[in-house]
């Protein structure tokens, strides 16, 4: 006689990747917290204005702005804007130890030098800059050598915005590495938040999504993260 009154095996699989759709459309952020997550994204990246803006839409509290805030703001313009001499100067000024402790930051800066004068037709220059200024860091780091790499095969096209390599001289690659100085900025001064709690968020949705993926797991995935378009299973 058995007296296994456990469920079958095949169940539990099913249980455990099913889900209640009804508790889970329960799951409601509040708007406080979704607007205090916007507001530490806007500070922590140095948008003051639109920090200063939102606090009064929202109702919020007035911010706790960091001190470098304005300092953080004209480095982060300096960048995007390709005066990469004029940024590494303040950067300097404000933290004179930074680039000299992070290497690799420094290259990343010295990289979009390089590429702004690729974008300017500017060839010889860049060669030379690149020679004389970013060949010791290739030689001493093999992504520092890749990535050089690709910065100096885009010279090969005639249209460099038209080559395989076309994402360096994108705004969205400059945007990284400037969001990439302003964390290293903020941990420098030991800040409690170096990158915005949003984008943690969103990087510890891609990898949950990816785990429950790889047990074939059935939840609503959200397959547009700028839309926040949520996909519910069948």
């Amino acid at each position: 006689m058995n007296f296994d009154n456990s469920p079958p095996v095949q169940n539990d699989k099913e249980e455990k990747n099913s889900y209640d759709r009804g508790k889970l459309d329960d799951l409601q952020i509040s708007r406080t917290d979704m607007n205090m997550l916007i507001m530490n994204y806007l500070v922590t990246e140095g948008f003051k204005e639109a920090a200063l803006k939102f606090q009064q839409e929202a109702g919020l509290q007035e911010p706790a702005l960091c001190s470098s805030l304005d300092e953080r703001i004209m480095i982060r313009e300096a960048v995007q804007n390709g005066r990469i001499p004029e940024a590494i100067a303040m950067v300097n000024t404000l933290h004179p130890e930074l680039l000299d402790n992070d290497r690799y930051l420094y290259f990343h800066l010295q990289q979009l030098q390089l590429l702004e004068l690729i974008r300017a037709g500017r060839a010889e220059e860049a060669l030379a800059f690149a020679s004389a200024t970013l060949a010791e860091a290739g030689a001493a780091d093999r992504n520092a050598l890749i990535e050089l790499e690709r910065s100096l095969a885009l010279l090969a096209f005639p249209d460099p915005h038209a080559s395989p390599y076309a994402d360096l001289l994108l705004p969205s690659h400059s945007q990284k590495i400037a969001s990439e100085l302003n964390a290293a900025i903020l941990k420098m001064e030991n800040q409690e938040y170096t990158n915005p709690k949003l984008c943690s968020l969103l990087r510890m949705i891609l990898w949950s999504q990816s785990e429950l993926d790889k047990h074939n797991a059935k939840y609503p995935k959200m397959t547009d993260l700028a839309n926040a378009t949520i996909e519910h299973p069948k």
